[in-house]
This record gives C-alpha cells, sequence and structure tokens, in this order.
C-alpha cells in the first residue's frame, strides 16, 4: 500500500472499499485483483458474498488476484503451479482506453464447467474489445464443491450453507460494477453481461434470477448449456455423494461422517486441497452415473432462483433485455478422453434415449447417421448439451425482446483435419484476437489463420454494435417464424432456419425443453 496515488496518470479511482492506483499497459489503462466481495473464508466458506472489507491507503491495483481453488491437473486444464490460488478470490480487473466518459461496459463470465478457469487465464483478454470503445471487465467467482454444490440439506442454525454460492458471486461482482463503473469512464445504465460455456449458462441463468433485476441493460451467450441447471432432489443427491467422496478423501476410517448431523462440520473444517481432490473425482464419475447432466451446476432453490431457466423464458419471467446468444458448428467435438463429460458413449445415449419414445428416438437418430461411432456421438451430445436448449432460450425470449442467434462455423484447416472443426470454445480465439499467440499459429500452419482473424474482426464490430445498443450489421432479429441465423464463416451469411429437420427431430425427442 501506497499513501499518495498520482492523478496525472488519470490511475488513481474511488471504488467501494478505499482508493485505486492502476497500470497503464500497451497504452490502456487496467486495474487488477480489486475485491468485489469480502473473502469467502473462516466462518464465510459456504455462504453467500459478504460486503466488501475496506482498506486502508492506495490500493495497488497491479496484478491479478489469486484465481478460485481447482484442480491443476484434473479433468481440465487448470492453472499453471506459479499461478497463486486461494479460497480469497473474490476479485474482478477492469481495462479502459486512455480517456472517455460513459462507454459501454462488457462484463465477462469465464467458463470451464464451473470448475476451472479464472479471469486471468486468457492473456491479454478483452483488450482488442476495449480498442474498439468498451469497458471490458472479468472476475473470478467460486468454483467446483465451493461454489457449484447445493450442501444446504446438512445447514444448521449454528453452521449455516447457503446454495448457489458461485451465481451469487456473480450478481456480487455485477451488482459492483453497477455501482462503481463509473469511476472508470463506464455508463452504469449500459452494462452486457457476457460468457462462454460455463460462463454462459450463468449469463441465461442470471437472465431468470429475480435480485438481477435491472443490473445489465443486455446479455450475449456463447455456447450455454442453458438447462444444466436443476432441482433441489437432483442437488441433493449430489451433495449426499460428493459426502461419501470427501469422506473417503480425508478419512476412510470414519463411519458417521456423512450422517446429516457430521456432514456440515466436514466440510466446514475439510482442507481446501481436498474439496478440490473430492471435486475431480466427483466430476469424473458424474457422467456415466447420471448420463445428460452436470453435477457442477446452479439449482433451483425456489427463492434466490425460483424456477428453471428455460421456464422463465418460455413465460416472459426472465429480464426482458436483448439476447446475442448462439453456438459452434460441432461444440462436443472438443470433448475426448477425460474431457468427455457429454452424452456420448453408448451407455450414456441408451440412458437419454430411454427417456423418450421410440418414433422420437428413431427421428433423432436419423439425424446422426452411424450413431454411436464418435463423430456422430460428439455431435449428438453437443447438440443435447448445447444447441438445442440454446435454440430454445432463443425462441422463447424472441417473444419478448430482441435476439440475434448465431452459429460460429469458421475453423483452420488443421482443426478440420483433426476432426474438431468449430468446437466448443473456438470462437473465444476469433472474438478475442488470440489467433497470434502460440496456438493460433500452431493451428494455423496448413491455413486459414488469417481468414479466421478477419471473421474476428467481424465478430468485434458486431458483438460492440450490439453492446452500444445499435442493430449489429447484416444481422436480423431471430424469431420463431423466420429462425433467421448468422453464420460466421470465411464469408458470412444468413441463413433461415438452418438445420431445422434437426430441430424438429429434438423438439419430439425432448419436448419439455
Amino acid at each position: 500500500m501506497s499513501t499518495v496515488p498520482d492523478p496525472s496518470t488519470e490511475l488513481g479511482v474511488s471504488v467501494t472499499g478505499g482508493q485505486l492506483r492502476g497500470v497503464l499497459r500497451r497504452g490502456l489503462r487496467m486495474w487488477r485483483g480489486i475485491p468485489y466481495a469480502a473473502p469467502p473464508v473462516g466462518d464465510l466458506r459456504f455462504r453467500a458474498p459478504a460486503p466488501v472489507v475496506p482498506w486502508e491507503g492506495i490500493r495497488d491495483a497491479a496484478d491479478f488476484g489469486p484465481v478460485a481453488p481447482q484442480d491443476r491437473d484434473g479433468q481440465f486444464a487448470g492453472p499453471p503451479t506459479a499461478v497463486p490460488m486461494d479460497e480469497d478470490c473474490l476479485t474482478l480487473n477492469v481495462i479502459a482506453p486512455p480517456a472517455g466518459e460513459r462507454l459501454p461496459v462488457l462484463l465477462w463470465i469465464h467458463g470451464g464447467a464451473y470448475s476451472v478457469g479464472s479471469s486471468r487465464e486468457v492473456r491479454r483478454q478483452g483488450e482488442a474489445l476495449v480498442r474498439g470503445g468498451a469497458i471490458f471487465v472479468n472476475f473470478n467467482y467460486r468454483l467446483g464443491a465451493l461454489g457449484y454444490l447445493d450442501f444446504s440439506d446438512f445447514s444448521t442454525p449454528q453452521r449455516p450453507l447457503e446454495s448457489n454460492l458461485g451465481l451469487r458471486d456473480q450478481i456480487a461482482a455485477l451488482r459492483w460494477v453497477r455501482e462503481n463503473i463509473a469511476s472508470f469512464g463506464g455508463d452504469a445504465d449500459n452494462i452486457t453481461l457476457m460468457g462462454e460455456s460455463a460462463g454462459a449458462n450463468a449469463v441465461t441463468t442470471i437472465m431468470a434470477v429475480p435480485s438481477a433485476r435491472g443490473l445489465f441493460a443486455r446479455a450475449i451467450a456463447q455456447s450455454a448449456p442453458p438447462d444444466a441447471v436443476y432441482t433441489r432432489a437432483m442437488t441433493a443427491q449430489w451433495a449426499q455423494e460428493y459426502v461419501e467422496v470427501l469422506t473417503e478423501t480425508v478419512d476412510n476410517s470414519s463411519t458417521d461422517s456423512t450422517s446429516r448431523e457430521d456432514a456440515g462440520a466436514l466440510l466446514v473444517a475439510a482442507r481446501v486441497e481436498d474439496l478440490v481432490r473430492a471435486t475431480t473425482r466427483m466430476a469424473l464419475e458424474s457422467p456415466d452415473k447420471h448420463p445428460g447432466t452436470i453435477a457442477l451446476c446452479p439449482v433451483i432453490d425456489g427463492q434466490f432462483l425460483p424456477e428453471r431457466p428455460l421456464n422463465a423464458f418460455m413465460e416472459g419471467r426472465a429480464h426482458p433485455v436483448p439476447l446475442l446468444i448462439g453456438t459452434n458448428d460441432r461444440e462436443g467435438s472438443l470433448f475426448r478422453g477425460k474431457r468427455d463429460i457429454l452424452a456420448t458413449t453408448p451407455p450414456r445415449i441408451r440412458a437419454i434415449f430411454a427417456r423418450t419414445r421410440k418414433k422420437a428416438r428413431k427421428a433423432v437418430k436419423a439425424q446422426y447417421p452411424g450413431l454411436p461411432a464418435r463423430r456422430p456421438a460428439a455431435d449428438f451430445g453437443g447438440d443435447y448439451a448445447f444447441w438445442f436448449p440454446t435454440v430454445k432460450v432463443a425462441e422463447r425470449h424472441s417473444r419478448f425482446a430482441p435476439v440475434y442467434f448465431y452459429r460460429f462455423d469458421i475453423a483452420p484447416r488443421l482443426l478440420r483435419l483433426a476432426g474438431f472443426d468449430a468446437t466448443h470454445g473456438l470462437e473465444m480465439f476469433a472474438l478475442f484476437d488470440l489467433m497470434d499467440g502460440a496456438f493460433g499459429r500452431g493451428v494455423g500452419l496448413l491455413g486459414g489463420r488469417l481468414a479466421f482473424k478477419r471473421a474476428g474482426e467481424r465478430m468485434r464490430r458486431r458483438w460492440l454494435e450490439f453492446a452500444r445498443g445499435e442493430v449489429p450489421s447484416d444481422w436480423p432479429k431471430y424469431t420463431a417464424g423466420k429462425r433467421r441465423t448468422l453464420i460466421i464463416d470465411r464469408v458470412d451469411r444468413v441463413e433461415e432456419d438452418p438445420r431445422g429437420d434437426r430441430r424438429r427431430a429434438w423438439q419430439e425427442f425432448v419436448p419439455h425443453v
């Protein structure tokens, strides 16, 4: 902590909690590691986020805060060992142009299956969008068992355990941005909530959280699994299974630590390393024990999240903000090996098929010739988790607010030869202009890199037009009648109801979605 800010650089700002001093890097103003809630440690573990703890003097905001506890080498790639990790992780980062007032604000929620990820994992994330005239904010939130398992059945008056903690963190960050972003030159009335994968699930879920009403002006959901939100009965079962796994991890000789009375005490006293280890084991086992579901998820608790978001979209109870939403061409092709959490194996597909009528099963199978071979199985699993529920969100929300729907098709030649094509997460390399790094140059060795970069330029232009409240260029609104979809490719185009036969087959297969 220093004592005097340097006003000549316009990097000293006042926010909830105290004074900050940022840094100027690559011509942009940056503030990192800003607390948006109290550290969720000690008595605040498994509790809703508490108000920021004020600090004395000027807080140096040059460096990122620690990332949320997660497995560095688990089911999904975690952070390198050099990256600090701590339960005290509820911080955010702001990037702003050199000058400007009332700029549109992009608030990004990272993905990672609610088990890994952070606000620092993507180098220079958001800078290309900021250079287009916006302010970019991203943040950490609680992951794994600490944020996305519902242990409320083990709560007592003396030791309360609350649910939806990661979701509550996200809304706490949103509220902080709403209250403080003007200090950085942002427009508090023009916040676009955006995210990818689990982060996009957070976006579509927050649109159904009553306490988030009025906190954001529009939303962007990239490759969301919108239906990965479950009932108390389902999440209570997962909580019990997790406590069993945690007991084996901590003390396999125990005979009573999974009882209702003792489970809560085990959870609050466990070492964070054991919580993370148990989370990884449960995440690896869950796709086969509960096919088609994702155990780390928001829960319909009846209060904070009162209903299934897809139902809220259907009935017009979701927040009626403009929505930009879509998926990638082949979402499921990324999920291979230990990352394979989708319904892609014969036992998992059988479990999904068992939930519906034979006629509907036959219609869906006809859309994936060769099922359950790897390629059609990957497409089946990706469509079940990401594409079809996303179509339903767009269809339903379009009755109450403007919706812009896209499909991201472009992929460098090497990714096509490897059988990935435009897979899950690839669009972020276009949107955030990341193709000059090692990954981008590597996948571009056989061609397609420059075309991919140009597609990213077009994406940023449209995403920023949307964030400013303008109509995105050459992109008609999506409606249930026309279903006009922007196909992002070497040459962008608009199609009406792409893959309509597949959509209709899925509608008969899972009519409840």
